[in-house]
């Protein structure tokens, strides 16, 4: 499997996301946001947190119109794996990739912590290798993490059981608890803990290896 990882100014957890790739077992490679196309044969793209362009205008607004996210969206329409991570997350709303928006935490406040996640579904790749309704430690770091969504696509999330992954104690006032959501085809992740920064136990938990494991796994398989 290969992992293309994009580094946009402001980018501050592309190293993490492309160590645990390679914790996983990936072949990775980094993109620079100025870059028009994608390596070849890049099986995944992932988007990271950070504060791309220093979260001007809004959240992952300039890095959507980055060169590079033509090539990133021209590959989901193909098919291929997306996973947007906290600010990613927000790069892939702006790009359409994802419904809805990720809006100023209910707190005002700057949230860094870890939290309780409540996998939701595991009828997807990301998160095939976790049980259903297992709950997990993983951190958030974001001022700009309540997912708000219209009421008809909430719904439509929720009955199409896309919900990847919800909170156990909501920190931010997200919609239905909603910490991750999957596309259509289920192959788009995008959510706001940082499940790279829990790949190793010396870091204080491994809660997030287990995604980038049955990702890899999984479509090795395939």
């Amino acid at each position: 499997m290969k992992a293309a990882v994009v580094t946009f100014p402001g980018s501050n957890c592309d190293r993490d996301l492309a160590v645990a790739f390679e914790k996983a077992g990936a072949e990775v490679v980094r993109v620079w946001h100025k870059d028009s196309a994608l390596p070849q044969g890049v099986d995944i793209v992932g988007v990271p947190g950070g504060f791309s362009f220093g979260d001007y205008l809004r959240c992952g607004a300039i890095a959507a119109q980055s060169p590079i996210a033509a090539a990133i969206q021209a590959h989901a329409s193909r098919g291929g794996y997306v996973i947007g991570i906290c600010n990613g997350f927000q790069v892939l709303t702006e790009m359409r990739l994802l419904p809805g928006a990720l809006m100023r935490n209910a707190g005002l406040k700057f949230i860094c912590k870890p939290v309780e996640l409540v996998v939701a579904t595991t009828e997807s790749d990301y998160t095939a290798g976790y049980a259903k309704g297992q709950r997990i430690s993983v951190p958030v770091a974001h001022h700009d993490g309540n997912y708000t969504v219209d009421a008809e696509t909430l719904a439509r999330l929720q009955g199409e059981d896309r919900v990847a992954f919800r909170y156990g104690d909501n920190p931010n006032g997200s919609m239905g608890d909603i910490a991750g959501i999957l596309s259509e085809n289920r192959r788009v992740l995008g959510m706001m803990p940082h499940p790279e920064r829990v790949v190793d136990p010396a870091h204080g938990g491994a809660d997030g290896a287990v995604l980038f494991a049955s990702l890899v796994g999984k479509m090795a398989l395939a």
